[in-house]
């Protein structure tokens, strides 16, 4: 599922009259509706030019495979994404800069978006709804999980989601509608940054990310595993082992 330029050029930017007609189509599916809250709780952002009469939603991540998920989530959005998504560098800041190129999506301004805008924005900044459980679907589960979920290590069935950017209020909540939508037992986590120094290291306060417990590992991977890209499996522990002994008898 590699980009391929020659098959998404093909979409024409209309002019401002036929923009205008098309954008009257628009109508946001339940499959997206369920796609566009997981993505708000990770990566993607909503933006308005226009004191927020319309919202824009725009999405940009880095790294392995995100080329792939990329260009699923242009196939998921396609009637209100014109341009098709682009590789665009980046830099971190800080002591030790990062250089890279992620991939970027947007789709168009459009009133449909602006309910979604208003949920998860205040005053500008991104925010967790207190009506979220509401929201909550397995679909949406999945998309936030590819783009913010790790695992914990190699040796465990823990995962985490990197909400490092919600407060520690919001972080609980989630894990309250985890717990009650979905059965899910999770639990804030503080997180630190490690940098690098000639006379050693320095820890810094990043954070808090939830932790799901393997307890829970069962209950989660049945509910995301039917939306969860292949080639992003890499993200999700591999299943339980059972460990058979032999009795060898002498």
């Amino acid at each position: 599922m590699i980009i391929d330029s020659r098959a998404t050029s093909q979409k024409r930017s209309p002019n401002t009259k036929e923009l205008k007609e098309y954008k009257k189509t628009l109508k946001l599916t339940k499959i997206q509706r369920e796609v566009l809250v997981g993505l708000l709780l990770g990566d993607g952002s909503m933006q308005t030019q226009n004191d927020g009469r319309t919202y824009r939603l725009i999405h940009v991540q880095g790294g392995r495979k995100k080329d792939v998920y990329t260009n699923h989530l242009f196939q998921v959005f396609g009637p209100w994404i014109l341009t098709p998504p682009k590789l665009s560098p980046f830099r971190l800041g800080g002591e030790n800069y990062k250089r890279g190129e992620s991939w970027r999506l947007s789709t168009l301004s459009h009133g449909n978006l602006r309910f979604y805008g208003k949920l998860f924005y205040k005053d500008g900044n991104k925010k967790v709804p207190k009506e979220i459980g509401k929201f909550r679907t397995a679909r949406g589960l999945a998309y936030w999980y590819m783009d913010d979920g790790s695992i914990k290590s190699k040796q465990s069935k823990g995962v985490l989601f990197n909400t490092q950017s919600f407060t520690l209020n919001e972080v609980k909540l989630l894990c309250t509608v985890l717990l009650s939508k979905f059965g899910i037992q999770a639990s804030p986590r503080r997180t630190t940054s490690v940098t690098q120094l000639r006379c050693g290291e320095e820890k810094k306060w990043a954070g808090w990310q939830i932790y799901i417990s393997g307890k829970s590992y069962e209950t989660f991977s049945q509910l995301i595993s039917p939306y969860l890209l292949p080639e992003l499996a890499y993200k999700f522990p591999d299943p339980r082992k059972r460990v058979v002994q032999e009795c060898h008898l002498n």
